[in-house]
């Protein structure tokens, strides 16, 4: 099949699901007439969709941690232990490495591993590797609804399983699954095997069984400017839709100024709704997810713990549907389940605090929605532009010109031309706009703000203002100022 921007038809799409299910010997467990079937029959309560949009009704901000380890029994442990002493709202199931790269054969010898040392060697759960029984165990042990969480550009097997596994929303896209975590897989490759996976969910969608789909929003978690996250995640929407999804939730990775963020989420609201209306999908429901900081931590506990509520801060006066919780330990590597409870705690707790409040809609705020708004709106006319209208078509080629460009991304097939840091406040900016199509206003701006900075800093803007910046949140700041 060529790309487009094309909804599966039922002969390609089953015939490409016989080959899917023969990667591995657990996919003989899927039956889809009986995954359908046990789906239905799980209560309202625990699918995410209904829990999402009760949230959007009574404009609450879900918190949901993540976590994953190798064996189900344990695996079941964690998860009860952050519903029950996290009191998360929504419970992951981070898969593990081996998995993300199909490495089925190592994720076994994990499991082994992890039996014989009574530990998890792996850094998340096997879920292919465990089957749709594994699976099973897991998602029917808790009261909650639960998702799965990755990085994998070929999901599809992970998605059969997972969804007749009982899990009811799916995290990942071929853009923010393939750019931020792959060198050498072309997105031509990643936009088709996720298409397969949003197929998929719209199939189960057409049986009324409506399942949630959320694409990565924070990319490379590194000093991202809003508006290329905001319409890589409005691409991976547009695409989702055209396969039959429902639900989608759209994510932004927190930056660190407080306003822009808020702007970036409002504006992720108002333009996903714009591009989605205007190539005619009706009946969906969307939602949003804050990412708290995904950079780098302060090693100290009590500093960790203010990074953390500071994000739960920008998720409440943003009103995101939900936020995804860092842990006090992300510094030093896999947290504990109480560091990770703790993390939930405090998030709940600012969340709950900040319910009823709001940032003022002043000058500022919607100055920085419009340029956000612009800004994503050129990338993605001008990435249509380069598709003839198409947008799978017009993704690639845009990443191929540069049009859209994902700071410090592993991918060869980014241009890595453009270049952000932020200015005096703290906002990021654009240092090297690369090849992004903007106006000269908005380059105007952007230079401006830089100008700024480095005047009050007493130094000329370059390169190492984005290498301050960088380290700055783990070293106690948020703008990386040279030492005086």
């Amino acid at each position: 099949m060529e790309l487009t921007n094309k909804r599966y038809n039922d002969e390609e799409f089953f015939r490409e699901r016989e080959e899917v299910l023969k990667t591995w010997h657990t996919g003989h467990e899927v039956d889809l007439s009986e995954a359908v079937e046990y789906q239905r029959g799980i209560k309202t309560e625990k699918r995410f969709c209904t829990k999402l949009g009760k949230a959007i009704k009574e404009k609450k901000t879900l918190v949901q941690p993540r976590a994953g380890v190798a064996l189900v029994d344990m695996h079941v442990k964690l998860l009860q232990y952050l519903e029950n002493e996290g009191e998360a709202d929504l419970l992951p199931t981070t898969i593990d490495s081996y998995t993300r790269l199909n490495r089925y054969e190592d994720a076994e010898h994990g499991i082994k591993e992890s039996k014989k040392h009574g530990n998890s060697m792996l850094n998340g759960f096997p879920a292919v590797n465990h089957g749709v029984k594994g699976c099973r165990i897991v998602t029917e042990s808790v009261k909650s609804p639960v998702q799965v969480r990755h990085g994998t550009p070929d999901a599809r097997l992970l998605a059969e399983t997972a969804y007749a596994g009982g899990f009811t929303s799916f995290e990942g896209g071929g853009i923010s699954y393939n750019i931020p975590y792959a060198k050498n897989v072309p997105l031509v490759e990643t936009i088709k095997k996720w298409q397969y996976v949003d197929r998929l969910t719209g199939y189960y969608e057409e049986q009324g069984i409506s399942l949630n789909r959320e694409p990565f929003g924070p990319l490379t978690g590194t000093l991202v400017p809003p508006c290329v996250s905001n319409a890589v995640g409005i691409i991976e929407a547009l695409l989702a839709a055209e396969q039959g999804v429902k639900d989608i939730t759209l994510g932004y990775g927190q930056c660190g100024n407080l306003v822009q963020d808020v702007a970036a989420i409002e504006s992720l609201r108002y333009m996903s709704e714009k591009y989605l209306k205007r190539f005619g999908y009706e009946g969906y429901i969307l939602s949003t997810v804050l990412h708290q900081w995904m950079g780098g931590f302060p090693q100290d506990e009590a500093q960790a713990f203010g990074v953390i509520c500071w994000g739960s801060a920008v998720a409440a006066l943003a009103k995101a549907t939900k936020v995804i919780v860092k842990t006090p330990h992300e510094a030093m590597g896999v947290p504990t389940k109480e560091a990770n409870a703790a993390g939930l705690r405090a998030t709940k707790q600012v969340i709950t605090m900040l319910a009823d409040q709001a940032l003022p809609q002043d000058s500022v705020l919607l100055g920085e929605i419009d340029l956000i708004n612009r800004e994503t709106e050129q990338i993605l006319e001008r990435t249509l532009e380069l598709g003839d209208g198409d947008i799978a078509i017009g993704t690639v080629r845009a990443f191929e010109a540069g049009v859209i460009d994902v700071p410090f991304a592993p991918s060869r097939f980014n241009a890595g031309k453009m270049m952000p840091a932020r200015d005096h406040d703290g906002a990021v900016r654009f240092l090297n706009v690369g090849n992004l199509p903007f106006d000269d206003s908005i380059k105007t701006f952007h230079k401006k703000k830089l100008d700024e900075r480095g005047k009050a800093e007493g130094r000329g803007v370059n390169f190492q203002m984005v290498v301050d910046d960088i380290y700055a949140i783990s070293k106690g700041r948020l703008v990386g100022r040279p030492h005086k």
